[in-house]
């Protein structure tokens, strides 16, 4: 960043936030430029300007984005008060502790695959937001065999507490009733584990295989690639940045 930005862009360039979260922390008075709160919207900022967003210094970081292949047991979070590993920790800590790193959405403990980490703020926004309908595609195993009517109701739609949910594309995998490949669009919590409990099954395995066109091929569990340019040009479109 050589030119002056407008603040809701600097603070988002930082990993903090999006842009429009900016905006809001700064309509708050929750934002200090060299010590003066500042919540005129459109105020630009350069790169030796001090930031504060609650009382802490911000500052914009080299953008990265890196493809992990989440295994069992890690925690979907930056870090963790009980001391359990997050996907955090897979990363070699002297090469992106200082960069703020997040990762984008949730895979709960025991679910394993795509997780993708940045510090877009803008990007990660945009593709958890369920009006850009990123595609997230699973691998699930079952306790029983699923009945083509099931499956039928998965892919029709199905009753959650939260309300109707359904699968943009399931079916057998090679065949077998226990094993399904299931396509949704949506984020909310447990998902795909509640939509087949909804049918009288049980999950015992899940793993998300891709994500947003993003693949695990060629990743092994607890190992990560960073993207190619091409890859995250491919974001930006998906997202309309």
């Amino acid at each position: 960043m050589t030119e002056p930005v407008r603040l809701n862009r600097f603070i988002a360039s930082t990993g903090t936030c999006s842009r429009r979260e900016a905006d809001d922390l700064i309509a708050k008075g929750l934002v200090k430029v060299n010590g003066e709160v500042v919540m005129t919207m459109g105020s630009k900022v350069g790169r030796t300007d001090r930031v504060e967003v609650n009382g802490k210094r911000v500052v914009p970081a080299d953008r990265e984005y890196i493809l992990l292949n989440k295994p069992k047991d890690t925690i979907t979070t930056t870090d963790d008060e009980k001391g359990r590993t997050s996907v955090l920790d897979l990363l070699p800590e002297d090469e992106f502790r200082s960069l703020g790193l997040f990762p984008v959405g949730r895979l709960d403990r025991h679910t394993t695959g795509a997780l993708l980490l940045t510090n877009d703020g803008d990007l990660a926004h945009r593709l958890m937001h369920p009006s850009y309908g990123v595609s997230k595609q699973y691998l699930v195993q079952t306790e029983k065999p699923v009945t083509e009517e099931d499956l039928q109701l998965l892919g029709k739609g199905i009753e959650l507490e939260d309300g109707s949910a359904k699968a943009d594309r399931v079916s057998y995998l090679e065949g077998d009733q226990r094993q399904l490949v299931m396509a949704i669009h949506e984020g909310r919590n447990r998902q795909v584990r509640r939509m087949i409990e909804a049918i009288g099954n049980a999950v015992t395995s899940l793993d998300r295989v891709r994500y947003a066109g993003l693949t695990t091929r060629g990743i092994r569990k607890g190992k990560w690639r960073r993207l190619s340019r091409k890859e995250v040009s491919s974001l930006y479109r998906q997202v309309k940045l």
